[in-house]
């Protein structure tokens, strides 16, 4: 069984960390309702969704993919890039602790869940302003005895690497080539997005389902005429914060 951890969107939201973006005001309960929607989509594809309270004082709390990586045999806690993110990765570990081994990412490292892609056995970090070759070189010594190859990708005018590219099936990625190479990911396939939505690229596969935003109705089309099954959820409150579908959920198996 799939399993999501998900948390409340924080009512200080609108203090949120930003970097490629112009601050805008963000409505709060807005931001909520979407989340909400986010958290029954994966409730009906057969998702058991663990739904933690608000912390009003982390702004970006919600966004708890940045917290660890999990994998079937063990989870990462991580060490966020913005020193105001920092504490959100204490409630993360005391949830995961009771389902995986857990490994931590020791100062002065840096790394940020949204420049993690895993794709089967393969790990791809993004080196961003989030993330270092520090974190990188941890993680590829955790999980290299479970047989996981790690690999540096360089990230250019984007947060994060999932932010450039995201899975949408076993062998297909969905990507923008002006924020990532696609060189960096031997054997794959790729969708590239539509040029005049470069923020497409953040895709939630599910089992045989993705879930995408409806702000990106062009990208979303190229994805349909290959069959993919498309969930579309409205997510653009979360995305004034620098947010995305990946980033508001941990998911891996019980």
């Amino acid at each position: 069984m799939l399993i999501a951890v998900t948390r409340e969107v924080s009512r200080s939201i609108v203090n949120c960390e930003l970097t490629h973006l112009e601050r805008q005001p963000i409505e709060v309960e807005q931001a909520r309702a979407q989340h909400a929607e986010y958290e029954t989509v994966l409730k009906q594809l057969g998702v058991a969704v663990l739904s933690l309270p608000e912390e009003p004082a982390l702004a970006d709390s919600v966004f708890v993919e940045d917290t660890a990586l999990v994998l079937d045999e063990c989870a990462v806690i991580l060490r966020p890039g913005a020193d105001s993110r920092k504490p959100e990765t204490e409630s993360i570990a005391r949830v995961l602790a009771p389902y995986r081994t857990l490994f931590n990412i020791q100062a002065p490292a840096r790394v940020d869940g949204g420049d993690i892609l895993r794709v089967g056995r393969q790990i791809y970090i993004g080196l961003s302003s989030r993330s270092d070759t520090n974190a990188i070189e941890q993680i590829q010594d955790f999980l290299e005895p479970y047989g996981y190859t790690v690999h540096a990708v360089t990230v250019t005018g984007c947060l994060h690497l999932k932010s450039a590219v995201t899975q949408i099936s076993k062998d297909t990625l969905v990507i923008n080539p002006a924020w990532v190479d696609k060189s960096n990911f031997t054997g794959m396939k790729f969708i590239v997005i539509d040029p005049s939505e470069p923020y497409a690229a953040n895709a939630l596969m599910i089992g045989d389902a993705v879930l995408f935003p409806k702000a990106f109705p062009k990208t979303a089309q190229r994805l349909e005429e290959t069959g993919i099954r498309m969930v579309r959820l409205a997510a653009d409150e979360l995305a004034k914060a620098e947010g995305a579908l990946t980033c508001c959920s941990l998911i891996f198996t019980q």
